[in-house]
């Protein structure tokens, strides 16, 4: 009679927490929870009572104080770890109310009735407790003893869901492999479509919560990106909204796993029948790998054709992909949509959606045509965007919505679609083909450039976006790359591009800090300066003419560490021309700076950064090494090739210091204007400096032969003597700076002198009034001085 007495009692316990276990209780409900889960195996009489303690899990704990969540915390994560460990039970009942108990965990529904002084705990309390016992891990394991039993999978599915949308109980799923484990039961068996609802929404949540890298990491295996692919196929050809709302979820998690190029998305066939998707409405070929499907333009349509472009665009940054992006005609897909745009909308799509369409195509447009240039080109796509370009210039009347991401600062006209054209020109122009390159000109690319940037010049005086200076410099490099190398152009550029050019270059260098891309556009022009005006006689003439060296020289004198490279490299470029060097000589800056004065002060800024050691005067410190940078000095000796450049020499091309020396060459070391003593002591430097890096060259030479091998005395004679030329030299320079600033120092005592003077004899001046004043009193107060 035990085992009866027992089940009465259990009752009674039932009975008496039918509201809830109070906190302080849990842990004993737990010890009666076990031995009523070993009792079954004899009884199962005890399934029942064991099923309805389960049940009270599900209901809020109860607590008296506020201190006991934190008091009996760790009694309760092992109490609710013990309840996913009763999984283990050969019993579904006892398997679903464990699953059930759990969903309750988040229902917030309280108990109609509660234990006299007691109070339920805080809505997630049961959950950080589930959390810190590692409940989902433990469910996550327990899917493989349900493998068979459909009702008690779902069940725990269900409750992983719940689970799931925590970040903390995400992590611990990943560690247990639920990412495979969840894919591979995506096809099951399963009339009502519950296993693949849910499997996939807890995949999505440990991709977004969890360690992304690591779920991806269990999902790379080629029977998971299998078992993906069926369901999505099977959805695809689905005829109702859940199946396509579910569709596109998975379409979602494919876009994650296509990121990673380990994922083998091509090898399973899953890339090509995404592709096929993408483009089979627009190519219109039969395919029996889209048997069954049929586009009904729904919003759920709508999203999936986006996301399959996406996908598309991730596909071709990996080249193994080429081929099938090819064989699929991605490309005239693509160029389906640079046409028109017509108010009423298309017959299939509305007007906003073709929009949004239309751009997502010529954003992926710019990834693919690099990949396949020939089918760029045997397609006309050039023709296509040259063409829809003049659209977007001319006068036909058109809405923009400007109401997805693509349409961003485009609403109400067409400049988004102008942004994105553009913007798939540059990516096939930036590979430098010349097939590409002479298709462009042959149909008057240069021209039709020049008018768009004129276009978007006069939009600009209104009103600026990043969009319009992202198709000015978008332009300014495709006619660079156009123009570059070919003198026949250049003079095409210049009939009507250097006017266009110069008013860049008056840009008010205010705008360069504004953050919105002016820096970048201005750049770009000066990059297309560059390669389209130098170089052309014809061109350069023109330019200097408009006075664009005093432009160049007005940006320079702003100082801006980014322009000022760019711009002494078209200045020592320019500097063959004569014109160029009279014009250098008489230009005038703010305060009456010359060219001279701008250049030895950025010399100046230009050594302070690269951290060249100079004294308060900025006079030579060491005489052996007078222009070594301090990261040549950090440099250990390294012996290298005679075809590989040393440290030295790499330095040259990367500062400036190389650019100013070269202008002054062109300007001359002697009787330049607007230089103070501080700057003819670093213009001795200047003017020495191919002395000096000579010396450093040799320098270096010194050190790599010592370090591999004793040179012969008459080797270890002569760098000695060539060693002492450069010390000598830096010595020289320094007693030419200590002169110059003796000069100088006499000429402030000579002026001091004057002014000292001037001071004296202002002095002696005021006393002979003061003594004249002093008469003049006296004689009008005094009858003898008067007298």
């Amino acid at each position: 009679d035990l085992e009866k007495e027992q089940l009465k009692t259990l009752k009674k316990v039932v009975k008496h927490f039918e509201n809830g276990f109070p906190l302080k209780d849990v842990a004993q409900i737990t010890e009666i929870l076990i031995l009523c889960a070993e009792k079954m195996h004899e009884q199962e009489a005890f399934t029942e009572p064991l099923c309805e303690l389960i049940k009270l899990f599900g209901l809020p704990f109860l607590k008296r104080k506020s201190s006991d969540e934190a008091n009996y915390s760790v009694e309760v994560s092992q109490s609710i770890t013990q309840l996913g460990y009763l999984m283990s039970v050969q019993s579904s009942q006892v398997r679903i109310q464990i699953c059930k108990s759990v969903v309750n965990f988040f229902n917030m529904e309280l108990p109609g009735k509660l234990l006299s002084g007691y109070q339920p705990t805080s809505p997630n309390y049961k959950i950080r407790m589930a959390e810190t016992g590692g409940l989902a891990e433990i469910l996550v394991l327990s899917l493989t003893l349900v493998e068979n039993q459909l009702t008690e999978k779902l069940w725990v599915l269900k409750a992983l869901q719940h689970l799931s949308t925590s970040g903390e109980s995400c992590e611990q799923m990943v560690k247990v492999q639920a990412a495979r484990r969840l894919c591979l039961c995506l096809n099951g068996a399963d009339p009502s479509g519950q296993l693949l609802f849910r499997s996939s929404d807890i995949l999505w949540n440990l991709l977004e919560k969890a360690s992304k890298e690591a779920a991806i990491n269990q999902l790379r295996s080629l029977e998971c990106v299998h078992a993906l692919k069926e369901a999505f196929v099977e959805l695809a050809c689905g005829f109702r909204h859940c199946d396509h709302q579910l569709r596109n979820d998975l379409l979602v998690i494919a876009t994650l796993l296509s990121e990673s190029s380990a994922v083998p998305m091509i090898e399973s066939g899953f890339a090509k029948i995404l592709i096929v998707l993408a483009t089979c409405t627009e190519v219109k070929l039969p395919n029996p790998l889209v048997k069954g499907f049929k586009l009904t333009y729904s919003y759920e349509d709508f999203e999936m054709k986006k996301l399959l472009f996406n996908i598309i665009g991730i596909l071709s940054k990996d080249p193994s992909a080429a081929q099938l992006l090819s064989e699929n005609h991605v490309i005239p897909a693509l160029l389906y949509y640079v046409k028109q745009n017509q108010r009423s909308g298309f017959p299939d799509w509305s007007a906003a959606q073709y929009e949004e369409l239309q751009l997502h195509a010529l954003a992926v447009l710019a990834s693919v045509a690099p990949m396949l240039v020939d089918k760029y080109l045997s397609c006309q796509a050039n023709t296509l965007l040259l063409m829809f370009l003049e659209w977007c210039i001319g006068q036909d009347p058109f809405f923009g919505r400007g109401n997805s991401f693509h349409g961003t600062g485009g609403r109400g006209t067409k400049l988004a679609q102008m942004r994105y054209s553009l913007r798939a020109l540059r990516s096939v122009v930036a590979l430098y083909d010349d097939v590409v390159s002479k298709n462009l000109c042959d149909q008057g690319a240069i021209s039709q450039l020049l008018d768009i940037l004129k276009y978007a010049a006069d939009i600009s005086k209104e009103k600026e976006s990043i969009a319009l200076l992202e198709i000015q410099a978008d332009v300014f490099f495709i006619l660079s790359v156009l123009c570059e190398d070919d003198n026949d152009k250049k003079e095409l550029f210049s009939c009507e591009g250097i006017g266009i050019l110069i008013s860049y270059f008056k840009m008010d260098p205010t705008r360069l800090c504004s953050g919105i891309g002016h820096n970048c556009l201005l750049l770009s022009a000066l990059d297309c300066l560059w390669s389209c005006v130098i170089g052309c006689c014809i061109a350069e003439e023109s330019f200097i003419e408009k006075q664009g060296v005093f432009l160049l020289l007005d940006l320079l004198a702003v100082k801006d560490n980014n322009l000022s490279n760019i711009i002494l490299g078209v200045l020592v470029e320019f500097s063959d021309n004569p014109k160029t060097v009279l014009h250098m000589s008489i230009w005038r800056g703010k305060r009456d700076q010359t060219a001279a004065n701008i250049l030895v002060q950025l010399w100046r800024q230009e050594e302070m950064d690269l951290g060249v050691k100079r004294d308060q005067y900025g006079k030579i410190v060491d005489t052996k090494r007078p222009v070594i940078t301090s990261f040549q000095k950090q440099q250990k000796v390294i012996p290298v090739p005679a075809c590989c450049p040393s440290f030295s020499i790499m330095e040259i091309s990367e500062s400036t210091r190389a650019k100013i020396y070269s202008l002054f060459c062109k300007l001359g070391f002697e009787n330049l204007p607007g230089l103070s003593a501080k700057d003819v002591v670093t213009l001795a430097i200047i003017q020495h400096y191919i002395d000096f890096k000579v010396g450093e060259v040799w320098s270096e030479i010194s050190a790599e032969i010592k370090e591999e091998f004793r040179p012969v005395t008459s080797d270890e004679r002569a760098l000695k003597l060539i060693l002492e030329v450069t010390e000598n030299t830096g010595r020289r320079v320094l007693g030419l700076q200590t002169e110059a600033l003796g000069r100088q120092h006499d000429q402030e005592m000579k002026e001091e002198k004057q002014f000292y003077k001037e001071i004296q004899a202002s002095q002696i001046q005021r006393e002979m009034i003061n003594k004249s004043w002093e008469n003049f009193l006296a004689r009008t107060s005094n009858y003898e001085a008067l007298k």
